[in-house]
């Protein structure tokens, strides 16, 4: 018998070394758990804790880039103002205290994720990116910081750490992935199973007065008339602004860093 041709038990990698097995359906939890535990190794090694979330659609482009289609044009403002508040509160979250720095996050991809990514980054500032692999789009943009970027396969992990050191949310407009993420956050907050306070802006008001229209969900019963108080609608930088800092200076201020409660 030709003993060279079989491999030895000894030749074998572990289980936890071999490709063929990490890949398999049977090692789906494996890779879903390294999804929820690689950023958590990585986000406290980098030093982060506290979060701003930008979201919005992936298909809003620069202005002077344009778009054939005529509601994406009208949007194309966004990108700027995307990118504007990103700068201006990664300089806020710089000089807000010692112990504590708010760091801007986003999806990681094109659109608005990639103007608040860059805003950051003008500013001098770090920012995070869960990009998500998909067949279609590019995944991460050049804005997001190296030791700070991330790409997911799964949906559900990558919203897990879009909330779990967010403090404030903002919302500009966008399509399926965007409403998941703003009716997912709703949900935890109506329901308490966020224990700690998170501001929630939604970002133009035309737009979202169009696309969800809250009075008719108040009107049929189906959310509570105080459930419209879980989130601000704004229609620019300055008021953006002004609501996200008042909200993480009144929640967490230096005077506030005793301990919080998890999410």
């Amino acid at each position: 018998m030709d003993s060279d041709n079989r491999k030895r038990p000894n030749d074998r990698p572990k289980a936890y070394e071999d490709p063929e097995f990490l890949s398999s359906p049977q090692a789906r939890t494996l890779r879903v758990l390294a999804e929820l535990l690689e950023p958590r190794y990585r986000l406290e090694r980098e030093g982060i804790e506290d979060t701003i979330v930008f979201f919005g659609s992936s298909r809003i482009q620069r202005p002077a880039e344009g778009s054939a289609h005529a509601g994406l044009a009208s949007l194309a403002p966004m990108y700027e103002a995307a990118r504007e508040l990103a700068h201006r509160l990664t300089e806020w979250g710089r000089d807000f205290s010692d112990e504590r720095r708010f760091v801007i996050c986003t999806g990681g991809g094109p659109g608005v994720m990639e103007a608040a990514n860059q805003g950051a980054a003008e500013a001098g500032g770090r920012s995070v990116g869960f990009a998500i692999s998909l067949p279609h789009e590019e995944q991460l943009n050049r804005y997001v910081s190296a030791e700070l970027a991330f790409d997911f396969h799964y949906f559900f992990i990558r919203k897990f750490w879009f909330v779990y050191n967010a403090k404030a949310l903002v919302f500009f407009p966008g399509g399926f992935g965007t409403m998941d993420e703003l009716m997912e956050v709703l949900t935890l907050v109506q329901t308490g199973k966020v224990r700690k306070k998170m501001g929630i802006v939604l970002y133009g008001r035309e737009f979202w007065r169009k696309a969800i229209d809250f009075d008719a969900l108040t009107e049929y019963g189906v959310i509570s008339p105080e459930d419209r108080d879980l989130f601000v609608i704004v229609d620019d930088v300055d008021e953006a602004f002004e609501q996200v800092c008042s909200f993480l200076t009144a929640n967490y201020g230096p005077s506030l860093l005793e301990e919080e409660p998890p999410m």
